[in-house]
């Protein structure tokens, strides 16, 4: 679980009678929603229900549970209790609220997204990187086919495939229309083959693997092909004439229409201006006659609605006959009469209440003479009923002839038609809205049918759409008149299914549906609703629950035509819908497009920072933006060919999911129709010709430029470019950048569209330049639709083929000065503080697109620059520190070096300072400062070239006020850096104490890029990795940020990078302070160095690592606990690609990318070199590598011991852990002997280990970690250790073996004869010198930080005690008991006498004062202090304050400011430590942090 502080938490306030069931409220996994009261609410007794399912439960739709309420406070106070959802299932769900008594005051719906994962390493997909490409599946061919005609779709830079469903298609061949909804298409197999649902989800699973691509399918619930068997056995599944009699006179109009079709087809109606060649008005006209004259007093459909009026009116005469009087009951005492439908649809069918008219018609006596007068005014008014009706039936056929008519005029005459031609039985006059599967009669006998329920049951309503319709009614239902009136656009070929309100209205349906939804789930990753709007709500429901319980992360995405936003989230919120479908040709014109861009998705530019614990507002849904969806007309025939290019460039800047259809990128000028096009697609070949036909590859249509386009897309998506601002350059031209809110960079894409045809439309060739703000990097992409002699576009037989004419132009990855497009005219100046780029374009034609990469505003790698750098790593950079004449350089190249000088100069006023005289004689050091900045790229340079500007003005002032004013522009300076710097780190940073950013400016100090990478590159596949073009070799390399260990001394060349050091600073250092991409970066590097199963100690850019020391890779392993456990998603890591340089033991240094693999396999390979045992020597052993070591310490050991669990390893002659000083002196006789070896088990080796083991075994547990043991060799046989075993196996182990009981007399202990202190935790178990094992160091509190569970209260806090008395100092640990022998705590390197324990700095670790272990001492104490009371708690917090404090006093006086490695005794200076140190300033900001 994630730390409260990064956990994304919403509220969602209710008040009384907020019915929210139409708002949109979107969430992610892992999110918390807390529902907490509002003021209208507050008081009552409020109950929250919910469908969400308690964790291991399924989802129900209708069972809901009440949520418990949590009180912060721990009263019962109505301000701040909440209840809340833990969100980790994809989905929708309800919610509801209300109190005793009122059941519903308000609700809604919350919507949580799925988590999309691709590659053989599962990682995730996120919504806003697809990039998805629609494939027609009849246009595929056999299915061993599909991979060489879907790599068009991979090689295109798409990673999501749309499959128009891939089932047995119905007569029409339309993709949509299904004769059955459960068989794979036999199209796909070959003759003597036969496919499989099983075989489509292997190849799937391939996609998704292998090529890192999902795939989705559409499902259609709404309709089945009108041959479809199942409907012809089981008709009770549509819409026919014994089910829903309110068809009927529907149906005899559609037949009418039907024999007029025969009619004019045969001629009939030809003398009477009807012709089978309908072409003008004059036709149109006499089909409006015809119908009136003809067909309407023909089939006389108002008696469907008429009552028999003599019939009801001897039914009344009897009534009164008899005396009945009206029920009151039924009639209410009301007058007015009443006609009831009759709900068969007879003629004459209806009939009257018989209370009403008794109400209604009441004679004066029950005389003959006065009843029939009663029975007159009835008549009377039941004919003029039965008037009403008939205009009511005649204004439904005016609707009815108007929808014929303008049917006729779309079909045969207008332009944008399909011009059918002459009137056929193959192409009526209009579409048949019913099936009739028996041979043509007359009309009259037609009609006879309708009295056979036998026949009637196969007459079913075909589907289709209805402009404007209320998409929450069903049009096929009773009370809609759709069919009557011909509103339907009507889709022939397929038939409307009938639900009805639940499976026990239809079995046979919803069984068959809900097994074709278990199929597509089961093979595919998402669907799309296919005519969503017209679906039944309840049925898209049901089966969406049934399809999630399949595949719970299910991608859902749906097209609406609902016109009203209100109305999609009535679709969005019920369904879950994730991605609503949005189509860019919706747009008139370029700005239009740009609207849309900005409209569906991503924040504004500059938009503030939110907190993770913010209320929940209303979302729009997220959408698809495709260029052109499938079933729409071709962009081409109604723009540009050259519109293709740009107009996919806006779209692909769109923070959304994005998307295109097979056939744009290749310019096929036509639609490719969903129901005739029979044609195959082609295949993908790099080298395909572009007069191919059946072959596509780069230089086909708008290939190259597309896959750069959705490249961009994703990079942008995966980087967190998640602001948006479009600029409306001219009516053409469209500039839409992205902006990144962490690190500040932005892309800038401008795209000159070309909506009218080149032929037709002059545009202007000149284009005003334009002004970027910000240092532009390098130009991603630019590319042109350019023209080419590849022959004229002719339609081919077999393939859907583009045209030749057009390709692109494109280059990638440029400097400025190679753009063709564009040429750059320099900096110039908005205002005294901002500079811009001024860009003139050169080629900006119609059809063109350029996009920029502008450097961010400093990031923290710049702040390295900027503010530190100490001289050997500026001399690195072939630089160096500024040096003051008379006095001493500075210590920081960077403004730091002048801000520590300077702020000593301002507290007394010394102008008579060497600095001071420096600035009044001259412009050295102002020059220095600058220039400095203004050589390198990027915005160091813009800052240079303030500064400059603000230099300039000294110049003019007399030079003894030259020191003030030099301040004043540093002293802006700088401030303005630091609060920069605090912005670019983690929340705890931001709204920590002085002291917490004090200790952070530690991580800008330590971690930064030289001229020489420092580290080995990592995988290209990954993101977030710095690139830069190389100063030395002109080439694209990874700059990514390294940490140095200690400056001065350990800061630059191969001396920068140590393991140990690394991994013991990255948590306080990058984790901490949010510097969470660059930490990944390091683990991944060192991890691509693995060799025996070991993390280097000194890196040497991995090509010089000396693998010398046992504790670096558990520091390593740590370091990716912690990296899991802080880091939003951490868990990730485990499966980014690390690049192995060396991928076995004696192979030569692989280059990047050669052999890549997983991280958890290479956690996987050091722990299973530990517990098989590892014993190597380090290669070029001998002087060359070490000039003081003996021979036998070349020899590298380390073991799991069989009989502990603990890591063992070394030997008398060599130093594997931190406490690594190797003697040198001759004269004192300590060359090349260890003063502290540590062989054996050390304390803080086996509390890694214990820690690494016990996170993997919980890793395994939730699936995400792959293994949960190892297979390792013992005494011949191949045996599996599981990390459970070995975890519990350490846990038994540890105090048994490590713990110095505090009686003598204690039985456990074995050698009582070496106890010199007692209470405590040996320093390390079997070492080769027995008596080492029992000296008090200050080691085993790192074992408490990492691994508590090993140690017993009680015990920890004895041995707690004994260090805080003996090894405390002012500001570190002494290294060693200063009651032990050899103790001495001042460390000399420069010594050199005959005494073997000081001599050459021999006793570096054996008593000075080293500052990072006070961190893991000052944590253990905090740790152990929480088991023990309060009151220890508050002393432990008063001892920690305290320890802090002094170290705050020092950081604030040191000029490095920073905190040193080590002091010697009593906290005394010591001249040979780094006077900053980075896992010094790391550990103790650990310990804030704790607090």
């Amino acid at each position: 679980m994630l730390p409260q502080h990064l956990k994304q938490i919403r509220v969602l306030m209710l008040n009384d009678k907020d019915n929210l069931e139409r708002t949109l409220f979107r969430l992610e996994q892992g999110f918390e929603l807390q529902f907490r009261l509002g003021p209208s609410l507050q008081g009552r007794r409020v109950i929250v229900h919910t469908n969400y399912p308690l964790e291991g439960q399924r989802f129900n739709r209708n069972n809901f549970r009440v949520l418990a309420w949590n009180y912060p406070s721990g009263r019962e106070d109505d301000s701040d209790k909440f209840c809340s959802l833990e969100l980790q299932i994809a989905g929708s769900y309800q919610y509801y609220f209300g109190y005793a008594g009122v059941e519903r005051l308000g609700g809604g719906y919350i919507v949580v997204d799925p988590v999309l994962r691709v590659g053989a390493d599962n990682h995730v997909l996120s919504l806003d990187c697809i990039t998805i490409q629609t494939y027609l599946s009849k246009c595929l061919g056999f299915l061993d086919d599909w991979p060489d005609r879907l790599e068009v779709a991979k090689e295109s830079g798409y990673n999501m495939i749309h499959f128009t469903p891939l089932q047995t298609l119905g007569e029409s061949r339309s993709c949509y229309s299904l004769a059955d909804q459960l068989t794979f298409n036999p199209d796909f197999s070959k003759e003597g083959q036969k496919w499989s649902w099983e075989d489509v989800g292997a190849l799937v699973e391939k996609l998704r693997t292998e090529w890192n691509m999902l795939c989705i399918t559409d499902v259609v619930y709404n309709h089945t092909a009108a041959n479809s068997e199942w409907i012809k056995e089981h008709p009770e599944c549509g819409y026919n004439l014994l089910n829903s009699p309110h068809l009927r006179p529907a149906w005899v109009l559609d037949r009418a229409l039907w024999h007029l079709t025969t009619e004019v087809a045969e001629g009939r109606y030809k003398d009477r201006g009807l012709p089978a060649d309908i072409t003008d008005e004059s036709h149109l006209n006499a089909i409006r006659g015809i119908f009136w004259q003809d067909v309407a007093p023909q089939i006389k459909l108002w008696e469907f609605f008429q009552v028999k009026v003599e019939l009801a009116v001897e039914q009344f005469r009897v009534q009164l006959q008899k005396g009945f009087k009206p029920d009151q009951s039924k009639s209410g005492g009301k007058k007015g009469l009443s006609i009831i439908q009759d709900p068969q649809y007879r003629r004459y069918g209806n009939t009257v209440d018989m209370d009403s008219a008794l109400e209604t018609f009441v004679p004066h006596s029950s005389s003959p003479h006065h009843i029939e007068e009663c029975c007159g005014w009835l008549r009377q008014r039941l004919n003029e009923l039965n008037d009403e009706q008939k205009h009511i039936v005649h204004q439904h056929q005016e609707q009815a002839v108007n929808c014929v008519v303008g049917n006729v005029v779309y079909e045969r005459l207008a332009d944008h038609g399909p011009k059918l031609g002459p009137v056929s039985r193959r192409h009526p006059l209009v579409t048949r809205y019913f099936t009739y599967p028996y041979e043509d009669m007359t009309l009259e006998e037609e009609m006879q049918l309708l009295d056979q329920p036998d026949k009637m049951q196969h007459f079913l309503a075909h589907n289709g759409w209805v402009m404007d319709d209320d998409p929450l009614r069903n049009f096929a239902e009773p009370g809609s008149n759709v069919y009557l009136r011909r509103e339907l656009v009507c889709w022939g070929d397929s038939v409307k299914l009938r639900y009805g309100n639940g499976p026990e209205d239809c079995p046979y349906l919803w069984e068959h549906m809900k097994t074709y939804t278990e199929i597509t789930a089961k093979h595919f990753h998402g669907v799309r609703l296919d005519n969503c709007h017209s679906t039944p709500l309840h049925v898209a429901e049901s089966m969406l629950g049934v399809a999630r319980g399949v595949c719970p992360n299910l991608y859902v995405v749906a097209e609406l035509f609902t016109g009203s936003e209100e109305l999609d989230n009535i679709f969005v919120t019920k369904l879950g819908i994730t991605s609503l479908i949005r189509e860019a040709m919706s747009a008139h014109d370029s700005h239009e497009e740009g609207r849309l861009v900005y409209r569906y998705g991503g924040e504004p530019v500059g938009a503030f920072v939110q907190p993770s614990l913010r209320p929940l507002v209303p979302s729009i849904a997220h959408a698809m933006f495709l260029d052109v969806t499938h079933d729409n007309e071709c962009p081409i025939q109604l723009r540009s060919v050259l519109d293709s290019l740009p107009s996919s460039a806006i779209v692909s800047m769109a923070c959304c999911a994005t998307g295109s259809t097979r056939g744009y990128d290749e310019l096929v000028p036509h639609q490719i129709s969903v129901v005739k096009e029979e044609r195959l697609y082609p295949k993908w070949n790099p080298a395909a010709a572009p007069s191919s036909t059946g072959e596509v590859g780069p230089q086909t249509g708008i290939i190259a430029g597309k896959r750069a386009l959705n490249k961009l897309h994703q990079e942008l998506a995966a980087q967190g470019f998640v602001q948006v601002y479009v600029d409306q350059v001219d009516a053409d031209i469209v500039a839409i950048t992205r902006h990144c809110p962490s690190t500040h960079q932005s892309v800038v894409t401008v795209s000159r569209t070309a909506f009218w045809k080149p032929q037709t439309h002059q545009y202007d060739s000149n284009v005003a330049p334009m002004f970027i703000p910000g240092q532009i990097e390098e130009i991603i992409l630019e590319a042109r639709t350019v023209e080419r002699n590849a022959g004229t576009y002719k339609e081919d037989a077999k393939y859907i083929n583009g045209m030749l004419e057009y390709t692109v132009e494109i280059k990638e990855h440029i400097p400025i000065s190679q753009s063709t497009v564009v040429k750059h005219s320099g900096v110039t100046s908005k205002g005294r503080s901002e500079f811009v780029q001024e860009i003139h374009f050169q080629k900006l034609t119609p059809g063109s697109v350029i996009s920029f990469r502008l450097m961010s505003k400093l990031t923290l790698a710049d702040m390295n620059i900027l503010l530190f750098r100490c001289e050997s790593e500026e001399q690195e950079d072939g630089g160096g520190s500024y040096s003051i004449p008379g006095w001493e350089g500075l210590k920081y190249a960077g403004l730091q070096g002048l801000m520590s000088v300077l702020a000593n100069i301002r507290s007394s006023n010394d102008l008579g300072h060497p600095l001071c005289a420096n600035l009044r004689e001259g412009d050295w050091l102002s020059d220095y400062v600058f220039k400095r900045l203004i050589n390198r790229d990027g915005p160091l340079s813009q800052v240079g070239q303030w500064l400059g500007a603000m230099f300039d003005y000294l110049k003019h002032i007399p030079r003894y006020l030259g020191p003030c004013y030099f301040d004043a522009i540093l002293v802006s300076t700088y401030t303005t850096a630091l609060d920069s710097t605090f912005k670019l780190m983690s929340g705890f940073v931001q709204n920590g104490s002085s002291f917490v950013r004090h200790l952070a400016l530690g991580s800008v100090q330590m971690c930064g890029a030289g001229r020489f990478p420092a580290l080995p590159p990592i995988s290209e596949k990954l993101s977030d990795v710095p690139f830069r073009l190389s100063a030395i070799t002109g080439k694209k390399e990874q700059c990514c940020v390294s940490m140095a260990a200690g400056l001065p001394h350990f800061s630059a060349g191969i001396f920068r990078c140590w393991g140990r050091d690394t991994f013991i600073a990255l948590r306080g250092l990058m984790l901490i302070t949010g510097r969470h991409a660059e930490a990944r970066n390091i683990i991944l590097a060192f991890a691509g160095t693995l060799r025996h199963g070991l993390i280097p100690n000194l890196l040497g850019e991995g090509r010089s690592a000396r693998y010398n020391c046992r504790d670096a890779v558990w520091w390593w392993l740590q370091c990716i606990q912690d990296y899991t456990n802080h880091v939003p998603d951490g868990q990730q890591i485990l499966r980014c690609p690390v690049t192995r340089m060396y991928p076995t033991d004696d192979c030569e240094p692989c280059g990047p990318g050669e052999v890549e693999q997983p991280l958890h396999d290479v956690i996987q390979e050091a722990l299973q070199r530990h517990l098989e045992g590892i014993s190597f020597r380090e290669r070029n052993a001998g002087p060359k590598i070490d000039m003081h070591m003996r021979d036998e310490g070349f020899t590298v050991e380390a073991k799991v011991d069989q009989a502990t669990g603990f890591v063992m390893g070394g030997n008398r002659f060599n130093c594997g852990t931190w406490m690594d000083k190797m003697g040198e002196s001759d004269r004192a006789r300590n060359k090349g002997m260890p003063a502290t070896p540590r062989d054996g088990a050390a304390v803080e080796i086996v509390g890694l280990s214990k820690s690494a083991v016990r996170w993997l075994v919980e890793l395994h547990a939730k699936g995400l970690f792959p293994y949960d043991g190892a297979n390792v060799h013992r005494d011949g046989k191949e045996v599996f250790i599981s990390y459970a075993q070995w975890n519990q196996q350490l846990q038994q182990s540890f105090e048994a073996e490590f713990w110095v009981p505090e009686d003598p007399a204690d039985p456990n202990e074995k050698h009582p004869e070496l106890v010199h202190k007692r209470g405590i935790y040996k320093d390390s178990y079997g070492a080769s010198s027995p008596w080492c094992d029992y000296q008090l160091r200050p080691n085993f509190p790192i074992a408490m930080v990492v691994a508590p569970e090993m140690f017993t209260a009680e015990r920890a806090w004895k041995a707690l005690e004994v260090a805080e008395k003996k090894l405390l100092g002012p500001l570190g640990m002494k290294t060693l008991d200063p009651d032990d022998m050899v103790y001495c705590g001042v460390y000399d390197n420069a010594l050199d006498n005959d005494n073997y324990n000081l001599a050459k700095g021999f006793n570096y670790h054996q008593g000075p004062e080293w500052l990072w272990p006070v961190g893991y001492f000052l944590r253990a104490k905090l740790y152990f202090a929480k088991k023990l009371g309060e009151d220890t708690y508050s002393k432990t917090m008063t001892l920690v304050k305290n320890v802090l404090s002094q170290h705050y006093t020092h950081l604030e006086r040191s000029p490095w400011k920073g905190l040193p490695e080590l002091t010697n005794e009593n906290g005394q200076h010591c001249p040979f430590s780094c006077e900053t140190q980075a896992w010094s300033i790391a550990t103790v900001l650990e310990v804030l942090f704790d607090l």
